[in-house]
C-alpha cells in the first residue's frame, strides 16, 4: 500500500523541475544566438546589387521571437503543472481517513446500521425514490425522498440488523410531471492512502479500490 509522501521528501521534484526549466531556457537562448549569427553572416555575404529586403529581415526576426516565446511558455506551463501536482498531493493527503463520494452504487452501511449514499440529478425532480438492492439485483426496500432540485444530494436509509449489509447496492428513480429525470448514483467510501504517478494522483479507497483524485465529487 502506498504511503503519503512527507513534505521533506516531496521537495525533490521541485529541484528537477527547476533544472529542466533552466535547460530549456539555455536551449532557447542558444537557438536565438545561432539565428543572429546566421542573420549577420547572411547580411555580410549578400549581393550588394540585390540586398536583402527589410521585410524579409523583419519576418525572420519575428519568427525567431515567436519560437523563443513558445519555448518560454512551455517552460512556464511545465513549472505550473509541477506545482499543481504537488498541490493536489497535499490536498489528497488531507483526505486520508475521510469519506468521499465517487461514481458508484455501493450502499455504505456504517456501524450505526445506517446506509448512506448520494446522487446527482440532471434537472429538478418532483419525486425521487431510493431503491435498495441485494447482490443479485433484487429490490429489498424502497424509500421516498420527496422532491429535489438539480445537483447533488445525500440520503440515509435505516438498514437495521442486516447480515448482508456489505453487498447492498442502490439506485435512484426520479421523475417530474411524468417525465423521468436522469440520476447518477454516488457511493461513499473511506480513503486509506494516496499515490502519485507522473502528473496524476490516485486515492486508494477501502472498498472500491484505486480511483483518480479528479473522480471525487464531494468529501463527507
Amino acid at each position: 500500500m502506498t504511503t503519503v509522501t512527507s513534505p521533506a521528501t516531496s521537495a525533490a521534484p521541485s529541484t528537477g523541475a527547476a533544472t529542466t526549466t533552466s535547460s530549456k531556457a539555455d536551449a532557447g537562448a542558444g537557438t536565438e544566438d545561432r539565428f543572429l549569427k546566421l542573420l549577420v553572416a547572411q547580411m555580410r555575404n549578400q549581393d550588394p546589387l540585390n540586398p536583402m529586403d527589410n521585410a524579409q529581415v523583419t519576418s525572420q526576426m519575428a519568427q525567431i521571437n515567436t519560437v523563443d516565446g513558445i519555448t518560454k511558455l512551455n517552460a512556464a506551463v511545465q513549472g505550473l503543472t509541477t506545482q499543481f501536482v504537488q498541490l493536489q498531493a497535499l490536498q489528497g493527503a488531507a483526505l486520508v481517513g475521510r469519506d468521499v463520494a465517487v461514481a458508484g452504487d455501493r450502499l455504505a452501511v456504517g456501524e450505526d446500521s445506517v446506509g448512506r449514499g448520494a446522487f446527482e440529478l440532471a434537472s429538478p425532480a418532483a419525486q425521487v425514490r431510493l431503491e435498495v438492492l441485494n447482490a443479485q439485483g433484487s429490490v429489498l426496500a424502497t424509500q421516498e425522498l420527496g422532491g429535489a432540485s438539480a445537483g447533488r444530494h445525500s440520503f440515509e436509509w435505516p438498514a437495521g440488523s442486516r447480515t448482508d449489509a456489505e453487498g447492498l447496492r442502490f439506485r435512484i428513480a426520479a421523475a417530474s410531471g411524468g417525465t423521468a429525470v436522469a440520476a447518477t448514483t454516488l457511493a461513499l467510501d473511506r480513503v486509506e492512502s494516496i499515490s502519485a504517478s507522473g502528473n496524476s494522483l490516485s486515492l486508494q479507497l477501502q472498498h472500491l479500490g484505486p480511483v483518480a483524485y479528479s473522480a471525487v465529487k464531494s468529501v463527507h
